[in-house]
């Protein structure tokens, strides 16, 4: 499934940056911690920062597959930059998809420019892998709605200027929840600490606190009660960009094996002449590109309409061979590959997180068993 002459472009210069720019910072960012803001400029000056929005707005307008390729290329580079901008581009997309003029107008120009940068504010401390058990209340007040409630694992938590922020309008009833913008300086949110993870350490993950938030009635993105359709409908291109990001993830730690292998040597010669570490990188290759052909074809289906099974069998199978391929990159580089110096060791502890978000390994079996027989 080759590319178009337009998207092989395009791909060949995401490719470049993801491997000049942001590959060499990647030990670094996750060293410290710090997301690095000078990649996501370059991502901007790319247009990728406006990758789901509309052209009239400034934006690069990108199909799902031509989005697809541009997350694969980006995660390659770092899967904390592909993530940041994943989570950008739903929020964008929320707003291009059900936003009035006004609210196009006023935060599409700017999100596509990179600044305010957008996080998605869905999961909760307590409804995580089912949304419509969330607590977060936004009352209406006249002209205003007053949001009480807690966000929890928010990916750009502290580097956002808007959040798309999910809550209910009537607490005794999980069908009223709705999408509300939400500027990150208003009065009384509070956005908590950066989360110690596992992986994907150079994305900021927090909490969010609202207490007494308000927000005009302006800044209501759907009608009430139509924010989790809305979500879930999002949610089926987030699924096949994580899927993409964890092909990007697999071929990277591939990449990284297949040189490793050819230049480490035991029993006089390279273990690349070992038949088990043969078999071991024939298995990572076939994985990697069955994972790259689904997400690819369910970007297709995508674009043609729904897709709800093919993302899902899309981000379950490409995320289980992200882990499967870095963790054979590490084996491959033995000791070598539990050391911190090398980029396999994060690129493991950065793959596991690709079957929990956006939906766990769990959820989208789920999903693909209730396609299959309702």
């Amino acid at each position: 499934m080759d590319p178009t002459q337009e998207r092989a472009a395009v791909r060949d210069v995401v490719r470049e940056f993801a491997r000049e720019e942001i590959r060499p910072t990647a030990l670094e960012a996750d060293r410290t911690e710090e997301f690095p803001e000078g990649i996501w400029d370059g991502l901007a000056d790319l247009d990728l920062t406006g990758l789901t929005v509309p052209e009239e707005y400034g934006g690069y307008d990108a199909d799902p597959v031509t989005a697809a390729i541009v997350n694969e290329e980006v995660a390659y580079g770092m899967l904390a930059v592909a993530t940041a901008l994943s989570v950008h581009s739903l929020a964008t997309s929320c707003i291009a998809a059900f936003g009035d003029e006004d609210q196009k107008e006023r935060w599409l120009p700017e999100m596509a420019a990179g600044r305010p940068v957008g996080a998605f504010a869905l999961s909760e401390p307590h409804a995580g892998s089912n949304p419509a058990e969330m607590a977060t209340v936004a009352r209406r007040d006249g002209d205003e709605y007053l949001i009480d409630g807690e966000k929890q694992w928010i990916t750009n938590g502290q580097r956002a200027g808007v959040y798309v922020l999910f809550a209910r309008t009537d607490r005794a009833d999980p069908s009223s929840v709705t999408q509300f913008l939400v500027p990150g300086d208003v009065d009384g949110l509070t956005v908590g600490e950066k989360e110690d993870k596992l992986g994907l350490r150079a994305s900021d993950t927090t909490s969010l606190t609202f207490d007494d938030v308000r927000i005009p009635v302006a800044n209501r993105l759907t009608e009430e009660g139509k924010g989790l359709s809305a979500a879930f409908h999002i949610l089926t291109g987030g699924r096949i960009a994580i899927a993409a990001q964890s092909v990007g993830l697999a071929q990277s730690a591939l990449d990284e094996a297949l040189a490793y292998s050819q230049e480490r040597e035991q029993f006089d010669g390279p273990i690349a002449d070992i038949q088990s570490i043969r078999h071991k990188l024939a298995e990572m290759q076939t994985r990697t590109q069955a994972a790259r052909l689904l997400t690819r074809d369910a970007a297709e289906t995508r674009a043609e309409g729904d897709a709800a099974l093919e993302a899902s069998m899309a981000k379950y199978f490409a995320s289980e061979t992200a882990m499967f391929v870095t963790n054979e990159a590490v084996q491959i580089h033995g000791g070598y590959g539990y050391v911190t110096e090398t980029d396999v060791e994060r690129l493991y502890r950065d793959a596991k997180i690709t079957e929990i978000y956006e939906g766990t390994t769990e959820i989208q079996k789920k999903v693909i068993a209730r396609e299959l027989l309702d």
